[in-house]
């Protein structure tokens, strides 16, 4: 301590705790409900270069950063060995002799 109450702190010590403020203060935490209810606003917020913290019942799940590339536009790639949806045969129909509403009726009587 020095004279008149001041207390003497280091630069280190002065730039860890300024670093630890601002990454607390710019750092905003939304819960999944409300990201999903104010997506926009919240990718908007992302784009002027604050990160967002997603929690799960207040348990961080994932971080929301400013994408950071080059020139280069993302690509979408294809997953290997995935099939297109349209190439996946249907199952066969199921026949059945019966009508829906009688097998309906049958089980609330049983009740």
């Amino acid at each position: 301590m020095v004279a008149g109450g001041t207390v003497k702190v280091s630069v280190e010590a002065a730039l860890a705790v300024m670093t630890r403020y601002d990454y607390y203060r710019v750092m905003k935490s939304v819960g999944i409900a409300e990201l999903k209810a104010k997506l926009s606003e919240n990718l908007g917020k992302v784009r002027r270069g604050e990160t967002i913290t997603v929690l799960d019942r207040r348990s961080p799940v994932a971080l929301i950063v400013p994408y950071r590339g080059g020139s280069e536009p993302l690509r979408v790639r294809q997953a290997a060995g995935k099939r297109r949806l349209a190439s996946i045969p249907l199952p066969p129909s199921i026949r059945k002799k019966q009508d829906v509403v009688d097998l309906l009726l049958e089980d609330r009587a049983r009740r």
